[in-house]
């Protein structure tokens, strides 16, 4: 196999897992809290090929090679963490932020952050006593004094714009009831994103690198729900552009096969 071929089928490679991409951020214009992945792309082994020396010739202002690559590879996926569009639902449970910040979570034992601020009261465990602040997929939110928020199974969620939680008791007085713990993200690519717009730190990251609890100017709003991120019209845009780029690599395929049937055809 030349090398026009292998660049091509490097090159389809990457744009068809760029085209995979655009699919996902656009099937999730409208899930609460989505924020869109962006891709970026480098060269594979890119390196400078010599020519013979009959191309040294006096007075040749350029050099005596060329560039040689074998096509494309999608080298890094992120996570655009920038603020969605805020919707009002009239949900005591539900919270959005303002800023740059992520809501602490816990799954199956171990830190998580979300965006996603569609939660629900909801008992846990063998508590009867208390409703506790979980996420859609059953994950307990945490507080800064690392326990889940929770409050008395009678009482009303209340969340003040600095992430003061405090219950409403049926004779009218307020008991405070913990501190939600946000997370500033220093480092997006530190995180990665599984199943229900969750984050984990990657294998790789370290958590203070990545997240700091301190210095949030973030603030919480109650009632309200942060939309996706996604862009229609950049997303469309990037479509175009990888699938105009997809067919201009399956033509130079297509064209390498060609000249190398032809010169496998000819005869002496």
């Amino acid at each position: 196999m030349n090398n026009s071929m292998i660049s091509a089928a490097v090159t389809m490679n990457g744009l068809q897992r760029k085209l995979d991409l655009i699919a996902d951020n656009m099937a999730n214009l409208d899930t609460v809290g989505y924020k869109a992945k962006q891709s970026s792309f480098q060269d594979v082994l890119t390196r400078v090929q010599k020519q013979s020396d009959t191309f040294i010739l006096d007075g040749r202002r350029t050099d005596a090679g060329y560039n040689l690559g074998f096509g494309a590879r999608m080298s890094e996926v992120t996570v655009d963490l920038t603020q969605g569009p805020l919707k009002e639902t009239g949900s005591l449970s539900d919270i959005a932020i303002e800023g740059n910040a992520l809501f602490e979570i816990q799954v199956n034992g171990q830190k998580a952050w979300t965006r996603e601020g569609a939660f629900q009261l909801s008992s846990l465990g063998a508590d009867t006593q208390n409703v506790y602040l979980m996420t859609n997929q059953g994950h307990p939110v945490m507080g800064t004094n690392g326990q889940p928020i929770r409050i008395p199974a009678n009482s009303k969620l209340q969340v003040d714009s600095d992430g003061a939680v405090r219950a409403l008791n049926p004779n009218g007085t307020s008991t405070a009831a913990g501190q939600l713990s946000l997370a500033r993200v220093d480092r997006p690519e530190g995180l990665e994103q599984i199943e229900g717009n969750v984050f984990t730190l990657a294998a790789d990251a370290n958590e203070g690198d990545v997240l700091t609890n301190n210095g949030v100017t973030a603030q919480v709003r109650q009632q309200y729900l942060e939309q996706s991120n996604v862009d229609m019209t950049s997303q469309m845009t990037e479509l175009l552009q990888a699938q105009r780029a997809y067919q201009l690599a399956a033509k130079a395929l297509t064209s390498s096969d060609t000249m190398a049937t032809l010169a496998n055809g000819i005869r002496q």
